[in-house]
């Protein structure tokens, strides 16, 4: 007996070839449900509704339409925004500003996991805080230059200094700020050239040796030291090393604010000291 092998021709899916909702999710990936909430979006309308059951069918080249809502969501596009596509708006336009939004969330990004990142690495060490950017506010400030020979010998003109504040009536301003500006680019161990900073509320009539000025805002690379002064190098080269990779560049003298130390604290692990870098 001749045994004739039977095989049915593959149908061709043309066009017009209608599928059933579950059958072109499935084809697609997705789900009923997101169908169906794309068409009440009006996002994605089915090609056809039978009236009498209500199931809804879609075709082939509606594929197309359902991968870019997908894709733009993917991107990060709001179903709100996706629709006003079909609105005649400037796609090109629309997705430059899109990926330009991403790249400044990148960056932001980037900015936590390096905060992160400075706390993690210095655990255990000095560093008890990562570098910050931020505005320093523009300051009044009754000021005393004076070239040292031991950075030791600013806590003892601060004392001297705080006496001629008084003479001439300075007021401290709040919250306070103290601070020694570096005059000279580099580090030097003696014949330091440097200024003892304090912010006040306005002008006096300076006592001898004492001067005032107006500090502009400035913007700085800051970082809090925790403890000996012994160990600020630590912290400098924390902050040089963040300002390099961050392609910022130094404009100024280096300002060191100092919070706590030997006047209030009885501990040099308790002493706290911000350092502050002014850059662009």
């Amino acid at each position: 007996m001749e045994m004739r092998e039977h095989r049915e021709a593959c149908e061709i899916k043309t066009e017009g070839t209608l599928y059933k909702i579950g059958m072109f999710a499935a084809m697609n990936h997705v789900t009923v449900k997101a169908l169906r909430f794309y068409e009440d979006r009006g996002l994605l309308q089915p090609a056809y509704i039978n009236e009498e059951n209500g199931y809804r069918y879609y075709r082939l080249s509606q594929m197309a339409d359902l991968h870019k809502i997908t894709a733009l969501k993917s991107a990060g596009f709001t179903l709100e925004e996706i629709y006003n596509f079909n609105s005649g708006i400037d796609e090109k336009l629309v997705l430059q500003k899109k990926k330009s939004a991403l790249l400044n969330q990148i960056a932001e990004l980037t900015r936590q996991v390096a905060i992160l990142d400075g706390y993690l690495l210095n655990q255990g060490g000095r560093l008890n805080a990562p570098v910050l950017i931020k505005t320093v506010s523009e300051t009044i400030v009754a000021f005393m230059e004076a070239r040292i020979d031991s950075y030791d010998r600013i806590f003892d003109l601060m004392p001297q200094m705080g006496e001629l504040m008084e003479q001439a009536g300075c007021e401290c301003a709040l919250p306070e700020y103290c601070f020694t500006h570096y005059l000279e680019p580099g580090y030097k161990e003696e014949n330091v050239l440097i200024e003892i900073c304090e912010a006040v509320t306005s002008f006096k009539k300076g006592a001898e040796g004492l001067k005032f000025k107006t500090l502009p805002a400035v913007q700085v690379a800051s970082a809090y030291h925790k403890g000996s002064y012994s160990n600020f190098h630590e912290t400098y080269e924390e902050i040089i090393r963040y300002i390099e990779e961050n392609g910022h560049e130094i404009t100024g003298p280096i300002r060191e604010s100092y919070i706590d130390g030997i006047w209030n604290k009885d501990s040099e692990d308790d002493w706290l000291t911000e350092i502050q870098i002014p850059i662009k």
